[in-house]
């Protein structure tokens, strides 16, 4: 298998005797420790106007990851297009993709947070067709040796021809945030690779994961596990105590979430917050729990053909971190036990 990581870094405000910029120094920390215990990627996530610091300028932080590692993949989770003059995006995030070496996962998304649309001045309304031009302008951007021009409903360049290039070809590779059906369908007709969230129960991630799959096979195409990036959170808890101050506290943060996604009074209709708001759930969808605890969900996870797993910790506990590489990793460093070609679980409720 192959663990990865998901997360973001807090900037606090505050006065004088704050220093702003050390959750950031501390989560690149976080990120060099994890490529020395063989982690494989840092997803990092882009979020504005929360008013508690999370991280908004990811491609500028995974640049700073960059200039202290020399393997781990560097993936945004994810940028939201419709924000973003998707120029300026192509010529930032190839930057980071040569700096690197070729190390960037360029993950997009068109966003679901109300209040940040509106932050922006942007009508939600307009998200699709946002995400659907910029997308198109940035691939052109990174693909293009000549010239051109584009002329559409909310963007338009004239004789450009973007630079840097980037270093993989013909492109970094394109990772999707998806959750309802027909969202992950079109991912996979894109020929893009699959983010799932950390939210959703074991059962609604398989069954999102089989989607995707079949949806490759059906275009023709080897299904590769490893296209599918599966989001759960992580503690490696000594007793149960401490487990269960865990799952309180996701559940804390997970009302946190919803609210900052939505408007006051409205209720978002987005997937990646449609998850069971329960504490049951928040513990069913998470890692936590002593080592064995911890394989025997992703044992589960792989049975079903889950390879790929982005894990979402405490910010900046190196001992969290470090107890998961060393007292559950191992187990799963092999090839997985033979399994039937189509591991399915009945449909969630």
């Amino acid at each position: 298998m192959k663990f990865g990581l998901f997360g973001s870094a807090l900037a606090k405000r505050g006065g004088p005797d704050l220093d702003s910029s050390q959750g950031f120094k501390e989560y690149v920390d976080y990120c060099i420790e994890a490529e020395a215990l063989g982690y494989t990627s840092i997803f990092t996530v882009e979020h504005h106007f929360t008013g508690f610091g999370q991280v908004s300028a990811t491609l500028n932080l995974l640049t700073w990851v960059a200039a202290r590692t020399s393997a781990l993949r560097l993936g945004t989770a994810v940028t939201v297009l419709p924000w973003h003059n998707p120029v300026l995006l192509a010529e930032q995030a190839a930057t980071l993709d040569l700096l690197s070496g070729g190390r960037l996962d360029f993950g997009v998304g068109k966003g679901y947070r109300q209040p940040e649309f509106s932050g922006f001045s942007i009508p939600m309304a307009e998200a699709d067709e946002r995400f659907e031009e910029g997308l198109e302008i940035i691939l052109k951007s990174w693909t293009s040796e000549e010239r051109f021009s584009h002329r559409g409903k909310y963007w338009r360049f004239d004789n450009i021809i973007v630079e840097p290039p980037t270093a993989q070809k013909p492109h970094p590779p394109i990772w999707m945030a998806a959750g309802s059906p027909d969202s992950i369908r079109k991912v996979a007709r894109r020929g893009c690779k699959l983010l799932l969230d950390q939210h959703a129960s074991n059962a609604v991630t398989i069954e999102r994961f089989n989607i995707y799959r079949k949806e490759v096979e059906a275009a023709g195409r080897r299904f590769d596990p490893m296209d599918v990036g599966v989001s759960r959170a992580f503690f490696v808890a000594r007793t149960a105590e401490e487990k269960a101050k865990a799952v309180e506290t996701r559940f804390a943060n997970q009302q946190r979430l919803v609210k900052a996604g939505t408007a006051p009074g409205e209720k978002s209709t987005a997937s990646l917050l449609s998850f069971d708001q329960t504490l049951e759930a928040a513990g069913e969808s998470a890692l936590f729990g002593t080592p064995d605890e911890i394989a025997a969900k992703i044992e589960g996870l792989r049975a079903a053909g889950v390879e790929h797993l982005l894990l979402n910790g405490p910010t900046g506990s190196l001992e969290n971190l470090q107890a998961f590489a060393r007292q559950v990793m191992p187990a799963f460093a092999g090839q997985p036990a033979a399994r039937p070609a189509r591991a399915e679980l009945a449909p969630a409720k």
